[in-house]
């Protein structure tokens, strides 16, 4: 394996290996990255940590990550990790970031001001012309239009948006396999012409626990969400309230109340989203857009405070019996448990990778 983003093999191959590793996800790597400063001390912290809830833990095999590194050499692709230079800026600044994505592509497209345009999969006809009309626009005037390669609606602005200047597709998938099928063509055609974007590990089929994943990356990306077409309770408007709560903008083209494809966006119109009518009250809506300063890597770093070892001022034992399966913030427990910040996230951390923890959105944690 070749060094990526600045980073030995070694100490690429602990942060792949890490995040592999059994009940690791992007907030508890980025817990571990901050107290221990690199894959591989987090690495070899791992089965201290957990053995203090006296269970014996073992990292993700050796040979799994080799093989994983193989087939993604194998696919073209490149893994980009949290803190390389390329990785986006606004995607970091998201609520549970990816701290490791895989991509095949020019990376620097997730650098452009980006806009996500997501919708029905069973779109309507004049939908389907109007995305592909909008995202041309979008990209003819500099801006990357990012959507999941879904049918219709997905389908429509990735191919718009190839004509007019440049797309990112992100996949539910491993970057090695393409969903939906026929969309092969035109998911290679991303990969060769502007950026595609995994998550999940090469060989990974799309199930359905991973798309809820993808959608956040999407809206992550971007500055705004345009929603063009979608039925109540479906996955453009689950991409659509993760933008809200990323404080990006929540845009609609509204449609007739006769069509049940139009009920999402016209609820999202009424819950206050932007209404918009094309690409030029697009533009106008996010030209202003800069984001928020702060990284959520950056955050979990000074969670722990400028002393890893600030756990000694109180007791971690503490903060498990404040929990019971009913989800609490974070916040809430360092208040209530009266110990410092560095000792409930420590404690946090032990429950997880004893496999006792589960988190959930909004910082919310709850016994698993």
């Amino acid at each position: 394996m070749s060094a990526e983003g600045g980073l030995s093999q070694e100490e690429a191959f602990a942060r792949i290996r890490l995040l592999r590793s059994p009940n690791v996800g992007p907030v508890t790597y980025g817990h571990l990255m901050a107290r221990f400063g690199s894959g591989m001390a987090a690495l070899a912290a791992l089965p201290d940590i957990a053995g203090r809830k006296g269970r014996t833990y073992t990292a993700a095999p050796e040979r799994r990550i080799h093989d994983e590194i193989a087939a993604l050499r194998k696919a073209g692709a490149r893994y980009l990790f949290h803190d390389s230079p390329d990785y986006p800026r606004l995607l970091a600044e998201s609520e549970g970031a990816p701290p490791i994505l895989t991509y095949r592509g020019d990376i620097a497209l997730a650098s452009r001001p980006c806009v996500a345009m997501v919708g029905a999969r069973n779109a309507s006809a004049a939908a389907i012309r109007l995305s592909r009309e909008i995202a041309h626009d979008l990209a003819g005037a500099g801006w990357a239009v990012v959507s999941g390669l879904a049918r219709g609606i997905d389908g429509a602005a990735h191919h718009g948006a190839l004509a007019g200047g440049a797309t990112i597709g992100v996949i539910a998938s491993g970057i090695d396999i393409s969903y939906p099928p026929e969309h092969a063509a035109l998911q290679e055609e991303i990969a060769v012409k502007g950026l595609l974007l995994a998550e999940q590990p090469p060989g990974t089929e799309p199930l359905a626990r991973h798309f809820p994943t993808r959608n956040r990356i999407i809206s992550g990306l971007a500055a705004g969400t345009l929603v063009v077409e979608a039925a109540p309770r479906s996955g453009s408007l689950i991409t659509a309230r993760l933008a809200g709560e990323m404080g990006r903008e929540v845009m609609a083209i509204p449609g007739s109340p006769v069509d049940p494809r139009s009920h999402g966006c016209n609820q999202l119109i009424r819950d206050g989203a932007i209404l918009v009518q094309g690409a030029a009250d697009v533009i106008e809506l996010l030209s202003g857009f800069t984001g928020d300063p702060r990284s959520s890597f950056r955050e979990v770093a000074l969670d722990w405070g400028a002393s890893e070892l600030a756990e000694e001022a109180g007791d971690p034992a503490d903060v498990g019996a404040l929990l019971t399966t009913a989800p609490v913030g974070v916040d809430e427990l360092i208040r209530q448990s009266g110990v410092s910040a560095a000792s409930v996230q420590l404690a946090l951390l032990e429950l997880e990778l004893a496999g006792q923890l589960v988190r959930h959105a909004g910082g919310r944690v709850s016994i698993g």
